[in-house]
């Protein structure tokens, strides 16, 4: 079942917490998640350490604990991201090439089951020449039994830029160790493909990662907007990860290599929605109507 808005008297109020180089999201008064936007380590903003509606954590902890968590791309794969191998040439996946934040255009501002920001975004290379910016404007939705990330990018420059083409590209995330594929966790995309096996290399309008955990399946969906210039391909594994990737074309098989070019004063935008569930295991949640919901939510937002 998924029920996609809850009554406004029933609505928990989101809102945010100002730290140095962060934004903690609460709901209801509970951190929900933090917005790292300065890290000496993580070279680009990241969602960390979020939570279900219950409040069991869905992403991996950052850094990993030695013995709790699979430690391998630690600094990587930090929770939620959207990141570029190959950006201008530059490499701000593998934390090469910096993403400075510049401020925020629209300060958060929290409310009744919603909350939004919208920051500004420099693309740094390694030599500190400008690549391009992003305008990136978040939206945190609380859904019954769910909560719903809206991220909505906007790439420009007043020269040309382009994305390349490469497995590491697009919007991701990292699982809790608990629920990975690895110790029992379960992938399943839209088209009903499961696990690495079946998924990588693959496009869906959706994917979704979820584990069973004191009898309540939890879990992260990924979903790619229908308006999106092309289909994203899913870098899927079963260790816990997965990335939404419109522009890997060639890295995963499916043609010649892709250069997304963007010329001096044009716009390129890329959206995309995170679903983070949890529901009683014997009653799953409807993902195909949460990814409805999803869409109707960003088409009422233009």
């Amino acid at each position: 079942m998924f029920a996609a808005s809850l009554c406004a008297g029933d609505a928990p109020q989101v809102d945010f917490e100002s730290r140095p180089g962060e934004l903690v999201v609460t709901v209801a008064g509970r951190p929900v998640a933090s917005y790292v936007y300065v890290d000496d380590r993580v070279l680009r903003p990241y969602f960390a350490h979020v939570k279900a509606p219950h409040g069991v954590q869905l992403t991996r902890n950052y850094p990993p604990i030695q013995g709790q968590d699979r430690t391998d791309h630690e600094t990587m794969h930090p929770g939620i991201w959207m990141a570029f191998g190959d950006l201008g040439g530059e490499d701000f996946w593998r934390n090469k090439a910096r993403v400075v934040h510049e401020g925020f255009v629209e300060k958060p501002s929290g409310g009744p089951g919603e909350g939004t920001f919208v920051v500004r975004n420099r693309y740094r290379a390694q030599n500190e020449s400008t690549v391009c910016r992003e305008e990136c404007r978040i939206a945190w939705l609380v859904r019954p039994s769910a909560y719903l990330l809206v991220w909505d990018s906007t790439f420009y420059s007043d020269r040309s830029f382009y994305f390349g083409d490469q497995e590491e590209m697009g919007l991701a995330f990292r699982v809790a160790t608990p629920i990975s594929v690895a110790e029992g966790g379960t992938m399943l995309d839209a088209q009903g493909r499961r696990n690495e096996n079946e998924i990588w290399g693959h496009a869906a309008p959706w994917c979704d990662y979820s584990g069973i955990i004191d009898g309540s399946r939890i879990g992260i969906t990924v979903m790619c907007h229908p308006e999106n210039f092309r289909p994203c391909w899913l870098h899927a594994r079963d260790y816990g990860f997965i990335a939404a990737n419109p522009f890997g074309r060639n890295a995963f098989g499916e043609g010649p290599p892709s250069r997304v070019v963007i010329k001096n004063g044009e716009k390129f935008r890329l959206r995309y929605g995170m679903l983070m569930h949890f529901a009683p295991a014997d009653e799953p949640i409807d993902l195909q109507a949460a990814y409805r919901d999803y869409v109707q939510q960003t088409r009422t937002a233009e």
